[in-house]
């Protein structure tokens, strides 16, 4: 009988283990505190943990869209298998809101509204690779429109995403990811989730400009989203796991990167004293460096 001597990378935190390949061990291995959840950090003035949210008081296992509180103002976000029914943004650019059930609600753990708060469902593995640093691939094929796994980290403020983006060097890799949602009303609401000194599989994931994955804000139980990360497509086991960094999902290039591929032989690739690192996806469609978001330090 051959045993499994691969080792977890959350310490049994997860649902399914998420190996670590042996043969990476010759590449430096991050030390950071893993997670499954967001935390409150620095500037973050809502706790993510805290159910701030209302619930519904269905009693049944699964929740109706007929009697559901929930589904009735919020809108149906998952089928009965729980796969995402709308995938990337809507004709007008934006993702639609996703509100699950959460602890406030009178329905059973099996309520097809619970997605991402049931957690990490399928295997995977944290490998190295030549030019990209880590990466994690899928160990089973997964269907279109399955969430996969959270980018869980500190949730922190503008300041303090500010203050670290600034103070890191060439060399260090930058895991803030800036998430803007914009209301009907106008109003742009603004989540700031950084990894790098903890989180989850998700700080391994790289950048694709032909990704395979894409990011949606959802909300479980607090006003706080949790970035929760689903297939776009069919993917097959064994592949890499990848989201755009800029926050979309498509196959045409993002407008505002245009530019910097027609004129990538001729741009510096340092933008306001921060590197800009090449991008080495392998995509028909590669802009030749990885997304830099400067919203954060060039804010008024």
């Amino acid at each position: 009988m051959s045993v499994d001597t691969r080792v977890d990378l959350s310490n049994g935190l997860e649902n399914v283990p998420v190996f670590i390949e042996r043969s990476s061990a010759v590449i430096t291995f991050p030390e950071f505190q893993y997670s499954t959840d967001n935390i409150q950090g620095p500037g973050c003035t809502a706790d993510p943990t805290e159910v701030t949210l209302p619930g519904c008081s269905c009693r049944s296992r699964s929740c109706c869209a007929e009697n559901c509180t929930c589904l009735r103002t919020r809108g149906r976000a998952y089928d009965s298998a729980g796969a995402l029914l709308t995938l990337g943004p809507a004709d007008s650019g934006y993702c639609s809101p996703v509100f699950e059930c959460n602890a406030l609600c009178a329905c059973s753990d099996a309520c097809s509204n619970r997605v991402v708060q049931a957690g990490l469902r399928l295997r995977s593995e944290v490998y190295g690779t030549e030019n990209k640093g880590w990466a994690v691939r899928t160990l089973e094929a997964i269907p279109r429109g399955t969430f996969v796994c959270e980018y869980a980290g500190e949730v922190i403020g503008l300041e303090e995403a500010r203050r670290r983006q600034l103070a890191q060097s060439a060399e260090d890799n930058n895991y803030i990811i800036a998430v803007r949602e914009h209301a009907g009303t106008g109003a742009v609401a603004e989540t700031f989730v950084d990894p790098a000194a903890v989180g989850n599989v998700g700080r391994f994931l790289n950048h694709s400009c032909q990704p395979n994955l894409f990011m949606q804000p959802v909300r479980v139980h607090s006003l706080v989203p949790r970035l929760a990360l689903f297939a776009g497509r069919n993917i097959d086991a064994q592949e890499e796991l990848t989201f755009d960094y800029t926050g979309g999902y498509s196959n045409h290039l993002p407008v505002e990167l245009l530019s910097t591929q027609r004129d990538a032989d001729i741009r510096s690739s340092r933008s306001d004293g921060l590197q800009r690192k090449e991008c080495h996806c392998g995509a028909n469609n590669c802009v030749h460096f990885l997304p830099l978001d400067l919203s954060i330090i060039n804010r008024e």
